[in-house]
């Protein structure tokens, strides 16, 4: 697989707390650049991204973002906003005390409502998998395919761990056909980039591939 094969695949990520605008406008140039699937950005800058490259790029945000426990009601506004604002594509952060509690009605129903706002918006779902058991991830993967998500995502980037081999091969293992797989977190090279793609993922959420195309260039 080619370097531009596998950058196609890519949510070009900047999320941390310090990103400044000249740094969100630095990786929409270098999406557009290198042909990455689209950016993924806080949403404060989505209406300003929007305008400054949205017809070039996709525009993607979080929601409930990263720790999931905000209220169904407040993740719902934020959506509607987010898309109001451009935003092309939602990565929703779920409720980890819910799935926890086995709560799993209000997990699944909350998933719904944001892809209901979402409309015809593609949904990621972050599960955060560092946190969870293997059966935990299991019944996520049932939960995201019968509340009619686009994806499910392995992580944040801000908790204890990021995708692994082994989480991406058990969703490919447990999803319905129609979702897919974006392995986030920790992808540091085109070879481990590879592996996911290889092993279920057809997305990927990263800055370093990007950066290591620009150091080589």
């Amino acid at each position: 697989m080619t370097h531009k094969e596998i950058l196609s695949k890519v949510d070009h990520t900047l999320l941390a707390q310090t990103a400044t605008w000249d740094q969100i406008k630095e990786i929409c140039d270098d999406a557009a650049k290198y042909e990455t699937a689209s950016v993924c950005i806080p949403p404060c800058y989505v209406k300003k991204a929007k305008a400054y490259a949205g017809k070039t790029i996709k525009i993607c945000t979080v929601i409930g973002f990263p720790n999931g426990n905000s209220t169904t009601e407040t993740k719902v506004l934020e959506t509607q906003n987010a898309i109001e604002n451009g935003a092309d594509e939602i990565d929703m952060v779920i409720n980890i005390g819910a799935l926890k509690d086995k709560d799993y009605e209000y997990v699944q129903d909350e998933i719904t409502a944001i892809k209901k706002a979402c409309g015809q918006h593609i949904l990621k779902v972050i599960i955060e998998t560092c946190l969870l058991t293997e059966d935990e991830k299991i019944k996520m993967c049932k939960l995201v395919t019968q509340a009619g998500a686009d994806f499910i995502k392995t992580s944040t980037g801000f908790s204890t761990g990021g995708a692994t081999f082994d989480d991406v091969t058990l969703f490919a293992k447990h999803v319905g056909p129609d979702v897919q797989i974006k392995a986030a977190g920790g992808i540091s090279s085109f070879a481990d980039a590879e592996k996911f793609v290889e092993l279920g993922a057809s997305r990927l959420g990263t800055s370093r591939l990007v950066k290591i195309e620009k150091s080589q260039s």
